[in-house]
Formats: C-alpha cells, structure tokens, sequence
C-alpha cells in the first residue's frame, strides 16, 4: 500500500525526522564494466538538483568518481554513496518528495568487495545493462549478489543511442541468460541515433525528446504512433498479465475486462517487484540525457522504502534469531559496511542504520570487542564532499567518525543490547605479489599504509613470508594490486617496488637410496666403534619426513636416537 498522506505515516517515524521512512529509497546502481553507471549516476544528480553542471566520466568530472585514479582510469574503483531528493510527476507518489540514498558501485570483478558490501545494505538495486551486449559476464555476477541479499530491482537498458542498440534483444537476455521474469515498462520509439521517444505502457502515453533542449529536462508528448499501437498494446498485455500473479485485485480486473487505473497498475507493479519475482525494464541513454527521469520516477515507485521489506535478522548473545524492525522508537541497531581514511577527518566508518536513532556524541557497543565506541560526528556523504548532521534515523546511509575498533560487517547497537547482524560474505583473494620498500624511511610508513588499506578492504591481505621475509600483498586481480600500489604511493607517500613472490626451492628424495658408514678409532683400551646403515626412499606426498628405527635388541640406548 502506498502512503501518500502525512495522516498515513507509520508510527515507526519520528516526529523529529526530515523524510519518512515511506519517502526513502536506498538503492544502488550496479552493473558491467562499462555499462554506464557511473554516467546514470551523474544524471541523476543533475536532475535531482544535488549538482548545477553534469559531470562526465571521460572528461574526469564525475562526482562520483573522486579519487584520482578512478579520474585518470575512468573507471569506479570504490563505492561512492550520495543523497539526493525526487519528486514523480505521476503515479500514487505524484508530488510527493522523496529521498534518494545512492551507492554507485564498480564494475570491475577485481572490486566486486565494494558491490558485495554495498547489496548487502540496500534495500533496492538499478541494473544497467548495455543495449548492444545485453547481458555481460560481470552483469550475471552483480545480478547473482542482488539475489544472495534479496535485493528487489529494476533494469536500465542504457546505451540506446549507439549503433546496433537492441532494447528487445537485451530484454530477452535478461529472461534466458538471468532467469529474470522481465517486462518493458517503456518501449523506446526508434533506435540508435533515431531513439527519440518512449511510449509508457503503464499510462498508454506517449513523448518524445526535445532536441532543442541540451540539457534532456523537456519532454513533448506526443500520440502513441500508429506504426508501434499494436507492439504497444502486446507487451502492455503481457505486462499486465505477469503483474496480475501478484496482485488478486488486478487478476480479478484483467480478467473481468474491467479498466484498471494508472495508480491501481503501479502499485501492482511495485508489489511485484517487492516479491523478487519480477523486473520492470526502462529504456534510455544517460550520455544523451534520454529516459533518465522515468528511471527516477520508477525507482520512487516501483522499489522499496525500508519498511516494504521483511524484517532484518541477527543473532543475540544466546544464540537466538532475533527481528530488527525499522523503527524509530527502538534501541539503535546499524551495521558498518565501509572504512575509509580520509587525510582530513582520519577514519569514516560508514553504516546502515537499521533501528532506533543515533545522536552525534551518542555511544554505541560493538558486540565483537565487547566495548563501546563513542560517535564524535555524523556525516551524510555527497560523494567526496559532506554535511554535519546531528542524529540519523532508522532507514539512513550515513558515515560515522569517531569509532576505533571497527572492521567492515561489525555491528553497533545500543548498550543495554547484545546483537550481531549477518555481515557481509566477500571472497578469497586470487592474485598475489611481493612488494617491497625502497628506503628504510619507507619501511614503517608501508606497513602503516599496508594496514589501513587491508583495514578498508577485506578481500586485500596483507601477510609475511617466513622463509624469505617478503612482504606479500594478496588481491582479487592485477587492477587491485596495481591501485593498491599507487594509493600506497600517493596517500601514504611510500616508494615501493613489487614483482613476482619468491618462492622458498626445498630438497626432496627423489628416489631409493642407501650408504653405510663406519667409524672406528683405536685410542687404545676400548676404542670407539659405530656402524650405521641408512636407507633414504620418497614418501606419499604431503606426509612429511618419517623416520623407521630397526635397531633391535638394545644394542644402543634409545636415548641416543631422535625419534
């Protein structure tokens, strides 16, 4: 049910708080390599009001991309979350402000960490799918994450502009290679350098672009055309009848031929999304400003705000499951997904508030040290800029300073509770290589370096061979490494050299063999006598050195003989 009145709101609100909890989005926008998230992004806070000039992945302009590498490489290295508000013009929603949290997230498999931890917390996720590959081998990957966390989501088929676009052959790919249940909520009108238009097939309208507008904020509406009705029409059909299998109230409507309105369709649309069992496709091109406030508008009403979703669970002292419901009025409940070091304010502990409020100079416990961590500031993030705040609520992404003993997937609570959330999973590193300072002034400042990066990211290791003394750095590919490397240059000022891990060379027996020794010395009375017949031979692989004694009869006391 949506909630479009303040007389409505769920008593979980605070009377303190800005936006409601039915009024907020956290999602995030994941997707391939090169899909154009980053660019999506970028649109989103232009129309969103949050920046005044859009920033250009090419050009190094991105907000979202902060760090000086992702600004030279052009590409997303870490997850950057951002805030921003949106109101739809249409649907149950209409007029009503919302607030938008959004995590861009890489699309490198080397950083596949910073999309783990960031599924993790959200409550919904915008695909990005390239109109001319379709599904990609890092899009089944990010789609399979979003399933692990139960992450209902909605698809952007990006790229429409460029030659060989094929929005139909994208959705059809979603259905075979992905196993999604997905559905056109648009249909594009044209393709390629003619994409000009977008039919709605939930309000049987029609627009097409203003090319007269650089910006893309106009659209000019514009009759369904005649040579796409009957297109239109079919996949409107097919959209209505896949909703109808999660909504009664429609089923009974389409099949009683009765008219079903524009808001009773997105709101069976958005229970359906909410089921995981369904995904809405829009059509667009971020780089040409094209589609990009219908996919605001979808994510406003199609996905979920935090109280939509079941109940989070963690695990008390005992052992027992226990529901962490958002709310306000509860003892505080959030979960760190994020360290950074920022050379200005030191550590940023990002975490996702799931119950209760936090108050800047608040004090929190964590459950794994048993000990109390005191919260100096709290921030919402605008990517690499910020905003004091002085309390969050239930609901909120947000970054917390202040906190020492805090690793990624730890859980902060109130005092008086003793509860740990599920923490995200990441995966083994694959890759690793040896570095390896080039002054001894380099040395120390290396493994203070070393330690906050392996802090900030769990798939980086960090460990010491033994035999060779070598610094040994492990990642999930030569791009995490090599970033690693130059953060390690450029935030710590450590000159390092890296190559190939040296590996400690071991004899073994390779076959049978056998000597006999005798020692005999005449020193007069007695004299010293020994006789020693060895026999060497290759044992079962992995079983080590064993050692046989077949001297009998006591002739030497064992005491002489190691074992």
């Amino acid at each position: 049910m949506a909630v479009v009145t303040k007389d409505k709101l769920s008593a979980a609100n605070s009377p303190d708080r800005e936006v409601p909890l039915e009024w907020t989005r956290n999602i995030g926008i994941a997707a391939h390599i090169d899909a154009g998230k980053t660019t999506t992004t970028e649109r989103i806070l232009y129309y969103t009001g949050v920046v005044h000039k859009m920033g250009e992945v090419h050009e190094g302009t991105a907000v979202t991309d902060w760090m000086e590498q992702e600004r030279e490489r052009g590409i997303t290295i870490t997850s950057a979350a951002i805030s921003c508000a949106w109101t739809t013009s249409s649907g149950p929603y209409a007029d009503i402000q919302h607030r938008i949290n959004i995590i861009d997230t890489p699309g490198h498999v080397d950083f596949t960490a910073e999309v783990e931890r960031s599924l993790r917390v959200l409550d919904g996720a915008v695909a990005v799918f390239c109109a001319v590959a379709g599904v990609q081998p890092q899009s089944e990957t990010v789609w399979r994450q979003a399933t692990k966390y139960n992450v209902p989501r909605i698809a952007f088929v990006n790229k429409m502009d460029r030659t060989g676009a094929d929005f139909f052959g994208a959705v059809d790919d979603l259905r075979e290679k992905l196993g999604a249940n997905a559905h056109p909520l648009y249909l594009p009108i044209g393709a390629e350098e003619n994409f000009s238009g977008m039919i709605d097939l939930v309000a049987q309208s029609a627009f097409k672009f203003d090319e007269s507008d650089e910006m893309g904020v106009k659209a000019i509406d514009i009759p369904i055309p005649e040579s796409m009705e009957d297109e239109a029409h079919k996949y409107r059909d097919a959209l209505l009848e896949a909703v109808s299998d999660f909504d009664d109230d429609i089923a009974e409507k389409y099949l009683a031929g009765e008219e079903i309105t524009v808001g009773e369709f997105k709101l069976a649309i958005r229970k359906a999304t909410v089921s995981l069992e369904f995904v809405g496709v829009i059509p667009g091109s971020a780089f040409k400003k094209k589609g990009v406030q219908r996919l605001l508008d979808a994510i406003v009403n199609y996905l979920p705000s935090p109280l939509d979703l079941p109940s989070m669970k963690g695990m008390d002292s005992e052992g027992e499951e226990v529901e962490v419901a958002s709310d306000d009025a509860s003892k505080a409940v959030a979960l760190a997904f994020k360290l950074w070091s920022d050379p200005y304010v030191g550590k940023l502990v990002f975490i996702r508030v799931y119950a209760g409020t936090i108050k800047k100079g608040s004090t929190l416990y964590n459950p794994r040290t048993r000990r109390s961590e005191r919260v100096s500031r709290l921030m919402v993030m605008k990517a690499d800029s910020r905003d004091d705040v002085s309390e969050v609520y239930a609901g909120d992404i947000c970054a917390v300073i202040g906190v020492r003993d805090v690793i990624t997937g730890d859980t902060l609570c109130s005092s008086d509770l003793d509860l740990r959330l599920e923490p995200p999973t990441f995966p083994e590193p694959v890759i690793s290589m040896s570095v390896e300072p080039r002054t001894k002034a380099d040395q120390e400042k290396m493994s203070i370096g070393l330690g906050r990066l392996s802090e900030e990211d769990p798939t980086f290791q960090v460990t010491t061979n033994q035999e060779t003394g070598e610094t040994i750095i492990a990642g999930m590919g030569e791009l995490h490494l090599e970033i690693i490397r130059d953060r390690l240059f450029r935030e710590f000022k450590v000159e390092a050299d890296s190559g190939k891990p040296q590996i400690a060379y071991r004899e073994t027996i390779a076959s049978e063999a056998d000597g006999e020794g005798k020692f005999i010395r005449q020193s007069g009375g007695r004299g010293q006598y020994g006789h020693a017949v060895i026999k060497i031979e290759p044992n079962e692989k992995g079983k080590g050195i064993e050692i046989l004694n077949k001297i009998v009869g006591g002739v030497i006391p064992k005491e002489y003989i190691k074992p």
